[in-house]
């Protein structure tokens, strides 16, 4: 199978929430990743993390047992400036907590010819 490459800047934008973040009584992430999608965003990756802590400095971990955990989920996206800019209001609604972290990257992609 032949693949096509295509390199260029565009920007990852990074979305540190919790995973027990809610929006409108369902999780953040899902409800952020929906709204990606809708939005015709190329992709999106959500990442549990293991352990973390946030500006309380209370840590979260999945090695303590317990019935509520609230472990790290991070959001990443790469996407043009634009569209990642265009977007920014409507997460600013979204997360209440959290932490958005945005830089610039060189993509380099591999994809099958359409």
């Amino acid at each position: 199978m032949h693949h096509e490459r295509f390199e260029g800047e565009r920007m990852l934008m990074r979305i540190h929430i919790g995973e027990s973040d809610k929006w409108h009584g369902r999780p953040l992430y899902e409800a952020i990743v929906e709204l990606l999608r809708r939005e015709g965003f190329s992709g999106a990756t959500v990442l549990r993390g293991v352990a973390g802590f946030g500006s309380a400095s209370r840590i979260h971990t999945d090695k303590i047992l317990r019935l509520s955990q609230d472990l790290p989920i991070v959001i990443e996206v790469v996407e043009s400036e634009e569209r990642i800019e265009k977007l920014l209001p409507q997460l600013d609604q979204m997360v209440g907590g959290g932490l958005i972290t945005l830089e610039k990257v060189r993509v380099i992609l591999y994809r099958a010819p359409r």
